[in-house]
């Protein structure tokens, strides 16, 4: 956990972007470190614990990381949530809390109160647009013999 505090330390000395760090460890070995790179990468998805997601899983050249534990410098927000699930790690352990972060300006509750809604009452437009084939990748995936299911 010291290792994540001091990543998202390090990031803010550097002014490499927000104080979040994460690593993920499996078998007692740090396989991906992430930092918050959101401003200078101009990339809102570039969150530490999604960068470190996506250093472990080249690094162990696999899209799961079923045996690895996730350390982060504070409660992940909802994005980051939904990555960590589908990496399927075994546990997540953080120091902050999402409240820690709110009160620094990182407040995330808007999105669980807008997740909380159905999708017609969204302050973003959601919005299906049908046409013909439009299942087509869906049909195709679905018969494929090659396909691997994640």
């Amino acid at each position: 956990m010291e290792m994540a505090v001091r990543l998202a330390y390090e990031n803010v000395v550097a002014k490499n972007g927000g104080p979040f760090g994460a690593i993920i460890v499996k078998d007692g070995k740090v396989v991906g470190r992430g930092c918050n790179n959101v401003t200078t990468a101009n990339d809102p998805t570039a969150h530490a614990e999604v960068q470190a997601i996506r250093d472990a899983c080249r690094n162990l050249d696999s899209f799961q990381l079923t045996d690895c534990e996730i350390y982060t410098s504070c409660e992940p927000c909802p994005m980051c949530i939904g990555a960590i699930y589908w990496a399927r790690p075994k546990a997540i352990y953080y120091a902050c809390t999402k409240e820690d972060a709110a009160l620094i300006g990182f407040d995330d509750h808007f999105i669980y109160q807008e997740l909380a809604l159905p999708m017609e009452k969204r302050t973003i437009k959601m919005e299906q647009l049908s046409f013909n084939d439009h299942e087509l990748p869906f049909r195709t995936w679905e018969t494929s013999t090659e396909k691997v299911k994640y």
